[in-house]
This record gives structure tokens, sequence and C-alpha cells, in this order.
């Protein structure tokens, strides 16, 4: 397994050991291997390994055997392995471990088993409207209880004594550092230099071109990306990607990106279950989603049961056991259910633990076989009115103002934030830092990476929503009631409070950026150095489609392919959000008014898509505003004219495809349109000489070959809906599919133009440059070869 160079990162899985180790662990002066390779860890009364260091007399750290136990290397007791105790919770020794997230935790859930134990209206009414399961919860409680006690022989134990095992979890001995750039760090460049090797010959099958005339130069850089929206959005997207595999686009991409659901895909997609099929995976979730994730005794007796209760619960026992002041909630329980549902096979038994790590996923990218998935999460960034100055209402219009969301994305190399232009390695994820170094444990090593079941709850946690966000999605529902109109005012009076309530807190990781205030970008948020962990959540809070990460820097894709799985993809108009993030990154050849068309353009709205996409600083979207805000009316009256026929009832069609233009810039008064394509001719603007970037957007739309299924209607669609029966996976897989089909060969079409461009422009460029050459060489003298050749001042030389 090869690493970065950078600090913080081997070179090799030869030479890590100099590097990666904690000093306790590293070799002695003498050259020899330090005690940890040849003492084993002191496992004490708690239940915890705990290698004992003592300080030598060359003033390195070595791990010490427990001396009362006398016990020789390779002779202590391995965990116990009988499961007959008699589960509780652990002798009370002080106030502050029973306060822990852990203590706490398993107290809710013996006084959540004793009051079901303790529920009764009479047999005779028990029995008519309680269900039977409801008797057995009880009975999984307490075994779930004593596996979770940390008592000798729990699961708990075991698990908790595996996480301190480097040959299980190689990553606890590795140093971490964070790295500070803007530039992708060593593995994704390596990552790209061979998927082009692949692309390559991928490109000339889809194209049905001969290889030979496709040179490495010229492969567009092609990214996919999927939407949140549940289970929906999962279903849908698998299908989507499932119809571009088939039709050899998918083997021609080089990213992918997803927000909540399309997150969930990618895990699955790179896991043991579905062995990067889409049709497997498809198979995969009609065998699995036809359970709900809440439903008790599939829930309780896959966490109560092995093997999939510790290839569950792992992560949580890692998480509450190793950072006791990290809050333990709501969304950490949604990922492990997610996780039973999704993340176990048919059959329950063949579980696979290699698919619980992110950075695991390197073994499909290293050499470049499979598109780099990328994962996103948001921070909502609410800063306190107290630090303005002025009256009451002005300093609450500055911190509404200044309140935005912050992008975090994960690849299976790095954990990374583009606004702090800093980042970590995924197998780093969960361990505490500080001033840019992970800090060691009391026991010389670190905690294991994060588990992918706590982060599929983070990925997908949208009812972490602000309150603001939960009132659009009643608000329909409640037009037709008595009295709405008053009650609509009188919320929207309230709606800058209700964007900085989150009813339900996102979970927490450790903030890898802490104590670094002095080598942050001086954008960075003053209430960011003073935390010490990160709440993160659905990136859907802030755009439902994965745009932003796909625009960084260094990534230069050239055509992104959107599935647009959104409740409501026409109203949310996801694309036209993300013009302020091109705006005020400065990104030539964003397609500037694509999306949705809509009845007039106002300042109110271009000020509101500047504040909702992803912000370099609030101070700096009120200049940008004011310089685009007279542009924009005519830019966007411009889009509307879109040269495809339009669907009456939507706008857009099944396949939409803009070009943006490289003419535009930051600072420009009257930026460049971005033009939309006929869908029946070669897109013309997409080769022209200025064209930027391709988007093509693929709605999920009711289409007529497949009567009966419409997202805007059917109840089982909706985001919310977490019970899929295999007929209603073939239904909207069948719906996706279709939408597809009606675009497939205009996507070819534009895929060949965005081609043809790029080698056009190599051609040209070759020309320029093998002409300069020669007049150099003229300019030297040089004309029959060596210098002074022929050379003899007349006409003929």
């Amino acid at each position: 397994m090869v690493f970065a160079s950078s600090p913080g990162y081997a070179s090799s899985s030869d030479d890590w050991k100099p590097n990666f180790l904690p000093k306790a662990l590293r070799n002695d002066t003498a050259g020899q291997p330090s005690s940890w390779f040849s003492k084993p860890l002191f496992i004490s009364k708690q239940g915890s390994p705990t290698p004992l260091t003592n300080q030598s007399s060359n003033g390195t750290r070595e791990v010490q055997l427990d001396n009362e136990e006398n016990r020789k290397p390779g002779e202590q007791a391995p965990p116990p392995q009988t499961k007959g105790h008699t589960g509780a919770i652990p002798s009370e020794e002080s106030s502050a471990e029973d306060d822990s997230p852990w203590h706490l935790a398993v107290k809710r859930m013996v006084a959540m088993s004793d009051g079901i134990a303790k529920f009764d209206l009479g047999s005779k009414i028990t029995d008519t409207i309680i269900p039977s399961w409801f008797k057995l919860i009880p009975v999984f409680l307490n075994k779930l209880q004593d596996e979770l006690s940390m008592a000798p022989g729990s699961l708990a134990e075991e698990i908790w004594w595996e996480a301190h095992d480097p040959e299980i979890n190689p990553e606890i001995l590795w140093d971490a550092s964070v790295r500070m750039s803007n530039d992708l760090c060593g593995e994704e460049k390596d990552f790209l230099r061979k998927r082009r090797a692949r692309t390559t010959k991928a490109l000339a099958r889809y194209l049905d071109v001969p290889e030979r005339d496709v040179h490495p130069d010229d492969v567009p850089t092609i990214a996919i990306c999927g939407s949140g929206g549940g289970l929906r959005a999962l279903v849908a997207g698998t299908s989507s990607y499932l119809s571009a595999q088939e039709d050899g686009l998918f083997d021609c991409t080089t990213y992918t990106a997803g927000v909540s659901g399309s997150c969930w895909l990618q895990t699955l997609f790179y896991s043991s279950m579905a062995q990067q099929s889409h049709e497997k995976l498809i198979q995969h979730l009609k065998h699995r989603l036809g359970v709900h994730i809440a439903f008790p005794p599939a829930a309780l007796g896959l966490l109560s049961s092995a093997p999939t209760n510790k290839h569950l619960l792992s992560g949580l026992v890692e998480k509450l056991r190793g950072v006791p002041e990290a809050d333990f909630g709501l969304v950490d329980v949604y990922g492990v259910l997610l996780a039973a549902r999704l993340l176990v096979p048919k059959g329950d038994l063949n579980v696979d633990d290699y698919d619980l790590k992110i950075s695991n996923q390197r073994r499909y990218t290293d050499e470049g076989q499979y598109p780099l998935p990328i994962y996103t999460a948001v921070r909502h960034e609410i800063p306190k009115e107290d630090q303005f100055d002025g009256s009451r209402a002005e300093m609450r219009e500055k911190a509404r103002k200044e309140a935005w969301f912050q992008w975090f994305e994960w690849t299976p190399y790095e954990f990374f934030c583009e606004e702090l232009e800093a980042g970590i390695p995924t197998w780093a994820v969960g361990r505490k830092f500080e001033n840019g170094r992970n800090l060691w444990r009391e026991n010389g090593l670190a905690l294991p990476e994060l588990r992918v079941p706590l982060m599929m709850g983070i990925w997908g946690s949208a009812f972490c929503a602000t309150l603001s966000h939960y009132y659009k999605e009643v608000r329909p529902v409640l037009t037709g009631l008595a009295g709405f109109a008053g009650l609509d005012h009188l919320i929207a009076e309230r709606e800058d409070d209700m964007v900085k309530v989150h009813p339900i807190d996102p979970a927490v990781i450790p903030n890898f950026a802490f104590g670094m205030k002095d080598r942050l970008p001086a954008t960075c948020p003053k209430d960011f150095h003073e935390v010490t962990h990160l709440q993160l959540m659905d990136a859907g809070m802030s755009n439902n489609l994965p745009i932003y990460p796909l625009l960084r820097p260094g990534r230069d894709v050239d055509v992104l392919i959107a599935f647009d799985a959104s409740a409501d993809v026409r109203q949310d108009n996801w694309i036209r959000v993300a013009d302020g993030y091109a705006r005020k990154r400065g990104i030539k050849g964003w397609p500037l008014g694509a999306g949705w068309p809509s009845s007039e353009a106002t300042k109110e709205q271009t000020v509101e898509a500047l504040e909702t996409a992803q912000e370099t600083s609030p101070e700096e979207a009120e200049q940008v505003v004011a310089k685009i805000e007279e542009s924009d009316a005519k830019h966007d009256n411009q889009s509307q004219k879109a040269q495809q026929p339009q669907s009456p009832e939507t706008g857009l069609g099944y396949c939409t495809v803009w070009v943006g233009t490289t003419e535009e810039h930051r600072t420009t008064a009257d930026p460049a349109p971005s033009k939309s394509t006929e869908p029946d001719r070669q897109p013309t603007t997409t080769s022209s000489a200025s064209a930027g970037l391709t988007l093509i957007y693929f709605p999920l739309l009711a289409n007529p070959s497949v009567p009966g299924v419409d997202p805007q209607k059917s109840d089982f669609l909706s985001t919310w809906n977490f019970v899929y029966t295999p007929e209603e996976v073939d239904k909207v897989v069948a719906l996706a599919r279709a939408n597809f089909d009606e675009g497939k060969e205009r996507t070819r079409r534009t895929v060949r133009a965005v081609w043809e461009r790029k080698r056009d422009r190599r051609v040209r460029r070759e020309r320029v440059e093998k002409e300069e050459r020669r007049r150099r060489r003229v300019r030297r003298g040089v004309v029959l070869g060596r210098k002074g050749v022929g050379d003899h001042g007349d006409q003929f030389s």
C-alpha cells in the first residue's frame, strides 16, 4: 500500500517505521525494534489495553509489560472467549466516568428495557393493540446491554481490544499531520495519471473510434454526480449509474461524487456486496430494503447476534470509548441502523470488516481501476450576534449574512476542506489533532479510522436540518388549511431565527484544524478556532448536488453529468445555486445561468444564490453582488431562451446540456451567457474555442414509458420513505433507465464534441510550438542541420 510522501504520510509499506510510529514505538538507538514488537499489551481492569511506558536511559519511551503479572513476551492471556457473564453496568468508580457518553448510553438502554418490560395495559388490551414483536424488545435490549457492558468476555471488550491491535488496525501506529495546501494530495495525482490510461481506451470504445486515434491529452475528464434524496436517490442513482455503465460511459468517468443517498450508493458500490457492479447492487437493494431500518426485531436482531453485531457496533464502541467528550446522539444511532440494512448482505452472515473503512476503498482506485468516489458533508457556521457592533437589529442582520455552510469532502485518500485549505489522511479521521499534528493517546496509540456506519449517518442526516428547512418540507401540506396565510406570514417574519436553529444536533468528529489559527486562511470564521469538534451534517442542506468538490482546482472536470433525484428538482434548482460559488471562486467555464428557467430574476434571488453557495467570505459576497446585480437580469433572460424544446409541464426535458464559456471572469460587468445545446444535432457550442465546462443534466421526471411512477406524486418515492418492496425498486430502476435512454445518444454526441475540441486545441498548440521551434533554429542559424552547415550567406543557403 502506498501513501503520500508529505509529512505525516508514509512513502511505502517498507519504509514507514521511522516516520509513522510514535516515539514509543520507533527503533531504539541501537537500531533494534522497540519493545512494542516483542511485548504485548496489558489489559487493565477496566478492559482497556494499555501498554505501560517507562523512560529509558537514552530518553526515549519504551513500552513495558506490567510487572505485577510477571508475564513473558507472548504469554499474556487472550481476551476471554466465553459469553456466560451476567452483563450489567460496571461498578461506578468515579462520577466523571459515570457521566461519559458511554455510560450514559448504556444507562439509557437499561431504562428503555425496564420501561418496556413494565408496560402493561392488561393482557387482552395489550395483545390487541401491541404487536407481538414489542414483547421481544426487552430481550434484545438486555442482550445488547450485556454485550456493551465492557464486562469480561463482552462484545464491547473484544472490540476495544482489537481497536488496539496493529495487525487489525495498522493505522493506529501511523503518525498524521495536517496538509496545508489547495493542491490535490499526492495519491490523487497518482490516481489521475493511472486512470487516464484506462479512460483513453474506454473513450475509444464509447465513441467507436480506433484507439490509436485517441491521444491521452485529448481525453475529457468526466465526472458523474448523484443527488441527495434518501433511498429514492440511492435506488434511482444506482439505476442511472448502471445505465451509464452498460452504455460504456461509466468506464470513461474519472470522478463520482455524492450527497446523502448517493454517498450510500458509492459506499455500497465499493463494497464486497456489490463487487463494483451496479447490477449486483440493485439485487442487493431488492433483498434489503423491504424492511424499515428502524423495525425493532430486524435491527435489534442484527445488533445482538454474531457476526453482524461486531460488524455494526465496532465504530460506535471505538468512538464512545476513545473520545469520551464526543456527543452520542441520534445521528450515530441512525448510522448504525442504516448500516444494519445496507451493509449486511442477504443471509446476514458474509459480512466483511474491510467494508467499514473509506480508506480501504483505495484498493479499487490505486491503479485507476474505477472512478474516485467523493463523499460530502457540511458544517453550518452560525456566528454569534455579540461578535458584531451596532444595534440589536444590525447585529442580527450581520450574523444572518455571515451564516453559511462549509463543505468537507472524503476520498479514499484524504478528508479535506477547500475553505480551510487543509486536509488529513482519511485513515486519520476520528483521532484528535492539535497544532497540525495528531495527539497520541496515553497508551502511545491512535484510534482506528472512523467507521463507515457512523459516516453514513452523517452523510444522510437530512433530519438535522434547520427549522426553516423543516417548514419548507411541510409547507405544501399546510397550504389548504384555514388560516394558513396568517401562519405563513408569522413564520416568514421569524425566518432569520429559524435558519439558525437545528432541532436535532448534528454528529461530531474531532476538529483536525484545532489550534491552527495562525496557519488557516484569514477568511476562516472566528468560532472555528474555538471548537474541538466539528458538527457535520447532510450536504443537501447547502446544495443537493455535489457540484462544488468537482469544481476544485486540479480536478479540471470537462464534462459534469448530474443525475438529480431531489424531491422537487424544479423548485430547488440546485444547479442555479452553484452560480454563486463559481463567481466567488473565480471559476472560468462554469455555465452561469444553467438550471430550471425562472419567470423573473430579481436582486433578492441573486443575493440568495450567493449566500446559499459556499462563500469565501460574507463581505466579499456583498462586493460581488454590486458588480453582477445589473448583469444578472440580462444574463438570466438569455438563459431562458434555451434552444431545445421545453416540456410545458417542467420547462426542461429528460436531458439538457449547457456549455459554459472561458470568456467569463470574476470582475466582468457582463458575464457571457451559457448556452443550452439543441438535442438533435451536433453541439457546436461545445466544440467552440471558448467553450468551458459542459454540464449534462438528467432530472428524475415522470416518463410515459413507465406508467404509474411519478416522483412528484408516488408516495413511496418520498425522501422519508425507508421501505421499498422489490416491485417498487424495479419501478424506480425502470424510470431512471427510461430517462437515461432519452438522452444517452445526446450525451455521446456531447462527449465526442468535447473530445474533438480538446484534440483540435492540442493540434493547434503543437503546430504553434513546432513553428516557434523552427523560428528559434532560424535565429540561431540552424537551417539545414548543424549550425554553419550550408550557411554561406547567399540566397542558396
